[in-house]
């Protein structure tokens, strides 16, 4: 239990540093000190340092030699180009799963996305954030497929901070849910073109609803 906790504490400290970078708090370049952070969040350094190694897997960090952990620069073009890669990737999952899905696993597909309406009901974002990451997980096994399942988790971490975020551009959780409702919809009906269509399609408006939010938040900030 405590080694369980210990986790969540650096899964919820990643998520506010993340929202900070984000956000602007912290600027590319900034020097990201444990004892700093541990002391802004009212946590040890130990959920720091679990934290900090989250954010650098993400690409949010990176750990320079002498200079500790210091916050990335991420250039439009290079987000661009990883948003477009996961949307390739998550697409040809779904299309897999369409074609190899079991009976089984195309109804728990089915009751875990009819179950994620209760989040959108209350706008609860952070756990619509949560149980989208278990959706999708579910069409990554649902492929069949171990390597490409890998790749696309692997990417999928790289991205966290930034598809969390786009889940507070106003209205994105209803549009997200039923986005998801097309690609279950082709799933079920063993529609491999159409599952690969839709999951591109809602890929790609994932990475224009977090430019949207980053676009106010910069006017917002300027």
């Amino acid at each position: 239990m405590v080694a369980l906790d210990a986790r969540t504490r650096a899964d919820r400290l990643a998520s506010d540093v993340s929202e900070g970078i984000l956000r602007g708090d912290f600027a590319p370049g900034d020097r990201l000190d444990e004892h700093t952070l541990a002391e802004r969040y009212g946590v040890s350094r130990t959920p720091v340092r679990e934290a900090l190694r989250q954010l650098a897997s993400s690409g949010l960090v990176e750990v320079r030699p002498r200079r500790g952990a210091v916050v990335a620069s991420v250039t439009p073009a290079r987000l661009a180009e990883l948003f477009g890669a996961m949307a390739e990737l998550e697409a040809t999952c779904a299309r897999l799963s369409a074609i190899g899905m079991t009976p089984v696993e195309r109804r728990g597909l089915q009751e875990f996305h009819a179950s994620m309406a209760a989040f959108v009901e209350i706008n609860d974002t952070e756990g619509f954030a949560a149980a989208n990451l278990g959706f999708h997980t579910r069409i990554y096994a649902g492929a069949h497929n171990a390597p490409l399942a890998e790749i696309a988790s692997g990417l999928r971490q790289r991205l966290l901070p930034y598809r969390r975020a786009q889940f507070r551009t106003p209205g994105r959780l209803p549009r997200s849910h039923a986005e998801h409702g097309q690609v279950v919809e082709a799933i079920l009906a063993a529609d491999a073109g159409a599952a690969h269509a839709t999951m591109l399609h809602h890929v790609s408006l994932v990475e224009e609803s977090f430019e949207r939010l980053a676009e106010r938040r910069a006017i917002r900030t300027s």
